[in-house]
């Protein structure tokens, strides 16, 4: 009985691995019939886009904070900080902290476009070939590592400037610190500034994520030509 079942689903294992191997090669086959320049220029047009739209919804006034997805929280084992301060009716200190963060976080990333422009410029037509038959993220993560260096040595500086206007910093650094020894917090969120710097890179990578995914799923829908040309065939 076992013997016949299974006699049953082989030719159909078959014919699913072949119609998915069908589809890789037709995939392929669209990608090589693009030419270089066009795979380029419409990856380099759809991922300026995704820049373009991120850094303008995150680099301005509240960009963070009105944005469940990126807002920036204390980190997890200060979240009792947080608790105790608001019992003894200082919790406002905590809000403002968050706050605080959070608009850092939004003046850094107003300064990364020309980072990522330059990452553009650098990108090779195997990089953007690579990057169109690769997952929906691919370009995104091309960013991670093309810029990750850059952006965090250009917004550290941000985010440290106005992070001391505050005048909590030392107090986070201390509260931090401390769990950091206990083993309840990492390293990097044991100091403000590595934190708010971290977070707001996360947040800006996961909204250029969204615009990547957005524009392979509907490259019919985008207003410029060679996106639709190069998006469309895959």
């Amino acid at each position: 009985m076992a013997r016949t079942a299974l006699r049953h689903r082989v030719p159909l294992l078959t014919a699913l691995a072949f119609s998915s191997l069908g589809s890789a090669l037709a995939a392929s086959a669209a990608l090589d019939a693009l030419s270089s320049r066009d795979a380029a220029g419409g990856l380099r047009a759809a991922l300026s886009k995704g820049i373009d739209v991120a850094v303008a919804q995150l680099g301005t006034n509240n960009g963070f904070l009105n944005d469940p997805k990126v807002a920036i929280p204390l980190p997890s084992a200060l979240e009792k900080v947080d608790r105790a301060l608001s019992r003894v009716g200082m919790g406002g200190q905590a809000d403002e902290l968050k706050a605080t963060m959070n608009h850092a976080a939004e003046k850094a990333v107003a300064q990364a476009r020309p980072v990522f422009k330059q990452a553009l410029q650098h990108m090779t037509v195997s990089d953007a070939k690579g990057i169109l038959s690769g997952a929906d993220d691919a370009g995104t993560q091309y960013f991670r590592r093309a810029t990750s260096a850059q952006l965090t040595g250009k917004f550290k500086p941000i985010v440290a400037a106005e992070t001391a206007k505050l005048g909590l910093t030392a107090k986070y650094n201390e509260y931090a610190g401390k769990a950091a020894q206990l083993g309840l917090l990492s390293s990097q969120d044991a100091n403000l500034d590595d934190y708010v710097t971290a977070k707001a890179l996360d947040g800006l990578f996961s909204r250029i994520a969204d615009e990547e995914h957005a524009i392979r799923k509907d490259p019919l829908g985008q207003a410029s030509s060679l996106i639709k040309k190069v998006f469309g065939s895959l």
